[in-house]
């Protein structure tokens, strides 16, 4: 799939991945991959500085994490990324809807009735 389809969703993606819980970079770029069916691939440098970014506005919250000897910056959803993610969430359904009502249109446009 094209990145510029992805622009302008990525922070309700990065939003809805974690809502189930903290994740680390990697883990969030397979997770997106993996729910999206391997059609979405986000790279490294697409996601920290927007994971940073969501994080300055307090929409995340961080934590350093040790995993053997290799320490990863985890994420997690705050409150106030949750609240943000519903907003994300209703955002989409209208955009969603208001697309295909253009694309597969049910009726009609008025004037083009025969």
């Amino acid at each position: 799939m094209k990145a510029d389809a992805v622009r302008g969703h990525l922070d309700g993606l990065l939003l809805a991945v974690l809502e189930q819980g903290p994740l680390h970079g990697y883990a969030i770029i397979a997770a997106v991959q993996h729910r999206s069916g391997g059609v979405l691939e986000l790279r490294t440098g697409t996601i920290y500085p927007a994971l940073q970014r969501l994080e300055r506005l307090g929409l995340l919250s961080s934590s350093w994490e040790s995993s053997g000897e290799r320490r990863r910056r985890c994420y997690a959803l705050t409150e106030a990324g949750r609240h943000t993610l519903a907003g994300e969430r209703t955002a989409w359904s209208e955009f969603t809807a208001a697309i295909g009502s253009v694309l597969n249109p049910t009726t009609p446009p008025p004037g083009l009735a025969t």
